[in-house]
């Protein structure tokens, strides 16, 4: 079965948060084929990676076990409720090494598209890399060698790792680094 379409969050299997399973949904009882491998923050402790995609799209899980698949707190104070809520809900979230942040641009948060390692980055947008080494040096305060070493050492799967977004309105690419 086809996954449902998420407008923050576009492709959940090219990221990672979504992937091919024969594990059956613990919402809906059906086995869709996909399983969704992110946070999910919930009372219920058997839903960590027991979710599909349709259960989210839909917001089965959230009204039936007031399931939340992105942490509230990450996103920019001024982010619309609406979109919070759409995004929190009813979205496959992502799993970072530390807390989640979801940026926001042109008065919105941003699209998801992956975690990403350097030489992924640079594919991505040759831009990303320059907003990238700001973000280290300003936001995470590491500088001079240290920030470069912490760029040229980004990689999808191990620590540290970018999390790149795209805008929907102006399509610039966001990226910010999490590490343990």
């Amino acid at each position: 079965m086809p996954i449902p379409s998420f407008r923050y969050h576009p492709d959940p299997l090219k990221s990672g948060s979504v992937i091919v399973s024969d594990t059956g949904c613990h919402c809906c009882g059906r086995n869709t084929g996909h399983i969704y491998v992110g946070p999910v923050y919930a009372e219920t402790p058997e839903l960590e990676e027991a979710i599909c995609p349709d259960c989210i799209a839909s917001g089965l899980a959230h009204e039936k076990f007031d399931a939340t698949f992105v942490d509230s707190e990450a996103f920019d104070d001024d982010a619309p409720a609406a979109v919070v809520e759409e995004i929190t809900t009813r979205t496959p979230g992502f799993s970072a090494w530390q807390a989640e942040h979801w940026p926001s641009c042109c008065g919105e948060p941003a699209v998801f598209l992956e975690p990403a390692g350097i030489a992924r980055v640079r594919e991505i947008d040759y831009r990303l890399e320059g907003s990238l080494m700001m973000h280290i040096v300003h936001d995470l305060e590491i500088s001079g060698g240290a920030a470069r070493h912490t760029l040229e050492s980004l990689k999808r799967d191990q620590s540290p790792t970018a999390y790149v977004f795209r805008c929907r309105h102006c399509h610039s690419h966001l990226a910010r680094i999490d590490f343990l």
